[in-house]
């Protein structure tokens, strides 16, 4: 397959179940809201190294917001509720209560698709012991939350998060003939992808340049670079390379959904194509990694 002069390789992006959770945070201005949401996300590329994936999925406006103030979607994904209760509790405890006038929301409530009473994870259930005995609770439409006394007032936040099964690990591979037009076609895709709901691409920027494969010649190593894709190695292990690409991008997208990876690969792909890009493809382990499988063609029919 061709698109605007790239190949489109016939393979697919071996992805994974994870457990997902959405989280709005509020402050009294953008600045703040802001600040919260960036270190909220922060060291939450890889769960191989991370305790969780996460990512600003968008900015809210104040009228999209619980409290009417500006707000943030922040997404993120973990290898089961155990363990993305553990990093949401450190996160929010850490970076969101610490910081000036902000507010914390479950962003998948009661009523969303996928969300069960008996899967939700607590935070403010457990924040609200640094109140020391001082925090109140209150209950609205069936929604519980806790106010905790702050040096700056109060830090509100819900009591409980809804959880549900995402799929993590959705990725694509930008073939360049050079550094700069590879690096300007990720940016393309990274902005592509930022107008897809329910989608977030948790490495710096969204982009990620150091790909790795499953396992080590070093035994202690899980993962290592993915020589295969190296421009600097070619002549020395198995290239997948074409002779003549000297960089390489890669993308890895986590979703709500399995349909909105797939969408995601689609506008990214879409918005990656052309000078200078001679390959589109993707990382897969021959279908031993995970069962979601998205395939280029398919996503681009």
């Amino acid at each position: 397959m061709q698109l605007a002069g790239t190949e489109i390789v016939d393979t697919f992006a071996e992805a994974f179940p994870a457990t997902a959770a959405r989280l709005i945070l509020t402050a009294e201005n953008r600045r703040w809201c802001d600040t919260a949401a960036q270190v909220a996300t922060g060291f939450a590329t890889s769960v191989i190294a991370c305790d969780c994936e996460a990512a600003i999925e968008r900015r809210l406006e104040p009228d999209e917001t619980p409290d009417g103030r500006p707000g943030a979607s922040l997404l993120f994904f973990a290898f089961g509720r155990e363990r993305l209760e553990k990093a949401l509790v450190g996160r929010v405890g850490q970076c969101v209560l610490t910081c000036p006038t902000t507010a914390c929301y479950d962003g998948l409530p009661m009523g969303t698709p996928g969300v069960e009473k008996e899967k939700r994870v607590k935070l403010g259930a457990t924040l609200r012991y640094f109140g020391d005995t001082y925090q109140i609770s209150k209950k609205l439409a069936g929604r519980r939350y806790w106010r905790m006394p702050t040096m700056d007032g109060e830090f509100l936040c819900e009591d409980k998060v809804g959880t549900l099964k995402g799929v993590a690990g959705g990725n694509f591979l930008i073939v360049g003939r050079d550094q700069r037009l590879a690096l300007a076609a990720a940016e393309r895709a990274v902005d592509a992808i930022g107008r897809v709901k329910d989608v977030i691409l948790p490495f710096p920027g969204g982009v990620v340049r150091s790909g790795s494969k499953v396992g080590s010649k070093y035994p202690k190593l899980k993962a290592s670079t993915n020589d295969a894709y190296c421009p600097t190695l070619k002549g020395l292990v198995a290239s997948e390379l074409p002779a003549d690409a000297g960089a390489v991008y890669e993308l890895v997208i986590d979703g709500l959904s399995f349909a909105a990876v797939v969408q995601a690969t689609r506008v990214g792909v879409q918005a990656a194509v052309g000078e200078g890009i001679l390959q589109i493809t993707a990382g897969n382990y021959g279908g031993k990694l995970g069962p979601h499988h998205v395939r280029l063609h398919e996503a681009l029919a």
